[in-house]
C-alpha cells in the first residue's frame, strides 16, 4: 500500500469517528431518557417537548425526577416511592441509628437564617462553634431562606472523620468567619426510657422507630429501668411509623420464648418463616403494648407477634394495617426507588392486618389531658390484683 492510500484511509478513518462521536451526542441529546422502544409515547412526548416548546425542559436531574414520579403515580401502589439524593440519605442516617455529624442543633428565626445550638462536648462546640451562630455556609453550599432543611443536613453530614467547613456570622456585625469541623458519631437514638412518675414501678420504655440499633437500645432501656426499681413495663410504639423489618422481628424476638414471629412471600417465590429459635433475654418481663393508629410497618411486626403469642396485652385503638415489605434501591445519582415487593403476616391473629390494623386488646382513646389515659389502663392491667 502506497503512501497515498495509507494517508487516505487515516484521514477517512478520522472522518468516520467524528462523525460517529457527532452522531452519538445527537442521539444522546434526543434519546437520552428512554433509549427503550417500550416507552415510545413517552419518548415522542420528550421530542415534541424538546423541538417545539417555547420553553426550554427542566433542567437534569428535575426532568427525571418528574417522569419517575409520574411514572409512579401510574402505579398506583402507595407504599413505592421515590426520594431525591438528600432525603435517601436522611432516610438512611435515621434507619442506621447514627451518622457523621457536627453536634448541633438548627432552628430558624423570624427572617429565615438558620442558627446553630452546638451540644456540650460536640464536634462543633469543640471546634468554636458558639450557640446563636448564624449559618452562612456549608462547604460549597450558601446557605439562605430558601435552603431546605433537607439540603442543610445532608451537606453537613457525612463520613465520620473528615472535616466539613462552617461559615458562620456572629453577632453584633455577623461578619463571615470560617470554622473547620471534623465530623464524629452521632447517635440518632431509637428508642428512649423513663420510670413513670405518677408509679414508678412502671418503666416506659418507647420506640420512636424501628431502626438497626433498636434491639441492643431495648435491652439496655430494660435492664437501666430495672436496676431503677422496675417491675412492670410498657412498650410504648404510639406514633411508630416502622422501619426496618429484619429489626422488627429482632425486637420481638426479645420478649418470647417460642413460637413463629412472622411469615412473608415476594412475588413468585414461597413462603419464607421467621421464628423464635431461643427463649429472648426479656421473656419474663411483665409487660403491656401501646399502640395507635400511627403504628405501622415494622412496629406492627412487634405488636402483633406479641399478641398474637399472648405474651402482652395491646392497648389503645387499631394499629394502622401496613403488611408490605419495601426494597430500597440506591440510584445512580444517591436518589432512592422504595418498591413495595413482598408481603407478611403474623401466624395466629384472628383479624388479617391490611385494611384493618391490629386489633387492641383493651380499647382505649387518646387524650391530651394528664394523666395519660393509655398509662392508667398499663398500670392497672399490670399492677390490679
Amino acid at each position: 500500500m502506497n503512501t497515498f492510500m495509507r494517508s487516505f484511509l487515516a484521514s477517512l478513518a478520522a472522518i468516520l469517528v467524528v462523525a460517529v462521536s457527532f452522531l452519538a451526542g445527537y442521539l444522546y441529546h434526543e434519546y437520552r431518557f428512554v433509549a427503550s422502544s417500550d416507552l415510545p409515547i413517552l419518548q415522542q412526548a420528550y421530542n415534541i417537548l424538546l423541538n417545539h416548546g417555547y420553553n426550554d425542559p427542566p433542567a437534569d436531574p428535575a426532568l427525571e425526577y418528574g417522569m419517575i414520579r409520574g411514572m409512579l403515580q401510574a402505579y398506583a401502589d402507595p407504599y413505592t416511592s421515590f426520594s431525591e439524593p438528600a432525603q435517601h440519605e436522611l432516610q438512611t442516617n435515621t434507619l442506621d441509628g447514627s451518622f457523621g455529624g457536627i453536634g448541633a442543633t438548627i432552628s430558624s428565626d423570624a427572617d429565615g437564617n438558620h442558627i446553630l445550638f452546638p451540644y456540650p462536648d460536640s464536634p462543633a462546640a469543640l471546634a468554636g462553634v458558639l450557640e446563636g451562630d448564624r449559618l452562612l455556609a456549608v462547604d460549597d453550599l450558601t446557605v439562605d431562606a430558601q435552603t431546605t432543611r433537607d439540603a442543610l443536613l445532608s451537606a453537613i453530614r457525612g463520613p465520620v472523620g473528615e472535616e466539613v467547613t462552617l461559615t458562620v456570622g456572629r453577632a453584633p456585625d455577623y461578619a463571615p468567619t470560617q470554622i473547620t469541623v471534623e465530623r464524629g458519631e452521632i447517635s440518632l437514638p431509637s428508642v428512649t426510657w423513663h420510670l413513670e412518675p405518677s408509679d414508678p414501678r412502671l418503666g416506659i420504655i418507647q420506640i420512636n422507630t424501628v431502626a438497626a440499633t433498636t434491639p441492643d437500645e431495648v435491652q439496655n432501656a430494660a435492664a437501666d429501668l430495672q436496676e431503677r426499681g422496675a417491675t412492670g413495663f410498657v412498650l410504648d410504639l404510639r406514633d411508630n411509623y416502622g422501619g426496618l423489618l429484619d429489626a422488627g422481628i429482632d425486637t420481638a424476638r426479645l420478649f418470647l420464648e417460642s413460637g413463629m414471629v412472622i411469615e412473608q412471600q415476594y412475588r413468585g417465590q414461597e413462603v419464607q418463616q421467621y421464628a423464635v429459635s431461643s427463649p429472648g433475654p426479656l421473656a419474663e418481663l411483665p409487660l403491656v403494648v401501646l399502640v395507635n393508629q400511627n403504628t405501622a410497618s415494622a412496629a406492627e411486626i412487634i405488636a402483633g407477634a406479641l399478641q398474637a403469642h399472648g405474651r402482652a396485652l395491646l392497648i389503645g385503638v387499631p394499629t394502622y394495617g401496613k403488611d408490605t415489605i419495601q426494597l430500597i434501591f440506591e440510584l445512580q445519582d444517591g436518589s432512592s426507588l422504595h418498591v413495595t415487593a413482598a408481603h407478611w403476616w403474623v401466624p395466629g391473629l384472628e383479624t388479617p392486618l391490611g385494611g384493618n390494623g391490629l386489633q387492641p386488646d383493651l380499647i382505649v382513646e387518646a387524650s391530651t389531658a394528664l394523666p395519660d389515659p393509655l398509662i392508667l389502663a398499663a398500670i392497672q392491667a399490670l399492677f390490679s390484683p
